[in-house]
């Protein structure tokens, strides 16, 4: 459920383009009267402002925000002004010029989004960058990570729910098998985690547990830095729990010594049209503070305004 609040009677798109070019003009930016406009505009909504914008002033929308933005307001502005696989190619070419916690953002865009939405995505970094995002992938990871990680990718998985019971029963022994050994680059694991279907990996981890007892993801915690082992199971948890991954993500980046503002950026932009609700309803349950009492109380400004818009909870 997304937490992504559209009116009910939304303005014509040349009045929503007209009163962000009024709030650009003057002496000072009207950041609110930008949050109250594109806060509350959906995907397509946004994306008809954006051509409208540059047929009507001859210039990119966000051109004209970057301008007049700053620091971690524009960037989150910038974000969700894209279109969800735009956001997603030119995150995932920041990620390939970074590593370690970069890998996490890789795995997230190859798992969490669907079939359709990973090959728009790739089509997306093609049109932008010149290049395939698999050859960035390549160029910057080596061994283990490229392997997995390319894989990941570059996969065009089922998207239906049917499911082999007898291959998930067969294919949880074969992960068990690998993770207690611990041998993390085994090819099979590697096969069955970049190739399955999300409702085949899924039900492969319900039998992994209903046979050997625990949860994968429980047998994937270790106090190593092993960084594979982290990279399987962030790709487990964004296949089949992404709700419970990126509350986590939130948390995390929350509840840290000084906000993580690139990783709250990220989740808000990229799942409040997706599940933010659910993942709200989460947070509460696990943290005992609504998400929106959280942001508001480590974040300010314009930047806390975008975000608690997004989520759905500005009177927090």
């Amino acid at each position: 459920m997304a937490s992504l609040i559209v009116p009910h009677q939304v303005p014509s798109v040349d009045e929503d383009v007209q009163q962000l070019r009024k709030a650009f003009e003057g002496w000072g930016t009207n950041e609110d009267l930008i949050i109250s406009i594109l806060a509350h505009r959906n995907a397509g909504q946004r994306r008809v402002i954006r051509q409208a914008y540059a047929e009507k002033y001859g210039e990119d929308l966000l051109k004209a925000l970057n301008k007049e933005l700053t620091s971690d307001f524009e960037r989150l502005v910038m974000l969700w002004t894209l279109e969800p696989h735009e956001r997603d190619a030119y995150l995932a070419n920041e990620a390939t010029k970074k590593w370690t916690s970069s890998n996490q953002v890789l795995v997230e865009i190859a798992c969490s989004r669907s079939p359709k939405d990973l090959v728009l995505a790739r089509e997306a970094y093609h049109a932008r960058f010149k290049k395939s995002l698999e050859e960035d992938v390549a160029h910057h990871t080596t061994g283990d990570y490229r392997k997995i990680l390319l894989l990941l990718v570059s996969s065009y998985r089922y998207s239906g729910d049917e499911v082999n019971m007898t291959l998930a029963k067969s294919e949880a022994k074969i992960l068990h098998e690998k993770i207690k050994g611990k041998h993390y680059n085994d090819d099979e694991l590697t096969r069955i985690l970049t190739t399955r279907s999300k409702a085949q990996i899924n039900a492969t981890i319900n039998q992994y547990k209903n046979e050997f007892g625990n949860d994968i993801i429980k047998d994937l915690e270790h106090d190593d830095d092993n960084d594979l082992r982290a990279i399987i199971r962030t790709t487990i948890e964004c296949l089949v729990y992404p709700e419970i991954y990126f509350e986590k993500v939130l948390r995390e980046s929350i509840n840290k010594r000084g906000t993580e503002e690139g990783a709250l950026t990220r989740v808000v932009a990229t799942r409040a049209e997706v599940d933010m609700q659910i993942i709200k309803e989460m947070y509460h349950k696990r943290n005992s503070v609504t998400l929106g009492r959280a942001i508001a109380k480590d974040t300010h400004g314009d930047y806390e305004k975008m975000l608690l818009a997004l989520i759905g909870q500005e009177d927090a």
